[in-house]
């Protein structure tokens, strides 16, 4: 990435959020001393040495504060790695995994001034000066040869103008939030409202039933928690010992969300969190918080959106959106008291790879259709609107 790979640019000025960010934590005794242990804290022989897109591993706050000022004025560039365009996630990927990594991520002031940072970043990113990242640099490029084998059959997948400079799109967000074009992703079995449909382009990741609505969910089996990942809403007592699917939504997904059934709109809103933070079981994850997935529904950003399904044996549901590092922008397009079609959109990511989970009540009796993929991190992708769920005929 361009970004991590030139110099930091001390000559620079920084931008006030990041001078606000900086005063905050110079403010505080706590966070200045997680800053500065969390970067002695990973260790100095390979691979540590070096970010996992394989630069120089930075080792001092005001070296971080740097380079996220350049950061804030380039567009994602497309590389190999885990970390496709994510490139304050492969800054902080290994000392986000230290004891004082883990604290600073977790800090609410830590998180407000992320949040605000990433803000700034977005709006960058909104603007026609992010466009050259879509170039067709063979390399860096998100049109160039490496991305387009990411991402095959691009320009029949999806709507834009192939003729057009940049295939049309206004900005990078643009094309990160592309839609496909119409008849490519038909919505399974529309009629029936037994059938329960796929909310996002994704890879199954965890199947979990007889989930509890509080658990420890910092321990290595990263459980669920209802209360803790539906931030305490009064209708969360209605999932105990239900069931929640999750996915995972690469950096080359389709970014928008769909609803999985038709009903109306209970409640839809979005929870601020984290941004970096990871399971202490992770370990030091060069596509960190990726192995966190459980960890992260109960502590990241994320958008909970209720629905009251038409199918009586459905009833109540949720579709949460997790953010992941970058990738914290939740959009609900949606509004309360709205009747939405089984595979109508819902939302979406804005930037990066995320996850989402699919919450369902006990009562709810379901069997689930995965494709052929066994959840996990290695899963493929399922397409959006296919039919990922049916209603257990008893």
């Amino acid at each position: 990435m361009a970004a991590l790979g030139a110099a930091a640019r001390p000559d620079l000025p920084l931008d006030p959020v990041l001078h606000y960010f900086s005063d905050a934590v110079d403010r505080d005794a706590a966070l200045f001393a997680l800053v500065h242990q969390m970067f002695e804290q990973v260790p100095r022989t390979p691979p540590h040495d070096c970010s996992p897109t394989g630069h120089p591993q930075i080792r001092h706050f005001g070296h971080l504060l740097q380079m996220i000022n350049v950061v804030l004025r380039t567009p994602p560039q497309f590389n190999k790695t885990g970390l496709t365009g994510l490139p304050i996630n492969a800054m902080v990927d290994w000392s986000m995994a230290t004891p004082s990594g883990r604290a600073f991520f977790l800090n609410p002031t830590v998180n407000h001034h992320l949040k605000r940072i990433l803000n700034r970043w977005g709006e960058f990113l909104t603007s026609a000066a992010s466009l050259p990242a879509l170039g067709e640099d063979p390399r860096s490029g998100w049109f160039g040869a490496d991305a387009m084998a990411e991402m095959p059959n691009f320009d029949e997948e999806f709507d834009c103008a192939p003729s057009l400079p940049y295939r049309g799109f206004t900005s990078w967000d643009d094309f990160f939030t592309r839609r496909f074009r119409a008849g490519r992703r038909p919505v399974a079995a529309p009629q029936d409202d037994a059938v329960i449909v796929n909310a996002c382009e994704s890879a199954p990741y965890r199947l979990s039933g007889d989930v509890e609505l509080r658990e420890r969910f910092w321990i290595k089996a990263q459980p669920y928690s209802l209360m803790h990942m539906l931030a305490n809403d009064a209708l969360a007592a209605q999932f105990a010992h239900g069931t929640v699917y999750q996915a995972f939504l690469s950096s080359f997904s389709y970014h928008r969300w769909h609803s999985p059934v038709a009903g109306t709109i209970v409640k839809a809103y979005v929870i601020d969190g984290t941004y970096f933070a990871e399971s202490e079981h992770a370990g030091f994850d060069p596509c960190g918080p990726r192995q966190s997935q459980g960890y992260i529904t109960q502590v990241a950003t994320r958008a909970l959106i209720f629905i009251e399904a038409d199918h009586p044996a459905i009833g109540l549901m949720c579709f949460m959106a997790v953010g992941m590092a970058e990738v914290s922008t939740c959009d609900i397009t949606v509004s309360v008291g709205q009747r939405v079609g089984k595979g109508e959109q819902l939302g979406m990511f804005h930037f990066g790879g995320s996850t989402h989970c699919l919450v369902f009540r006990p009562q709810t009796k379901l069997d689930f259709d995965l494709h052929g993929e066994t959840p996990g991190l290695d899963a493929g992708n399922i397409a959006i609107n296919a039919r990922i769920a049916t209603v257990r005929q008893d």
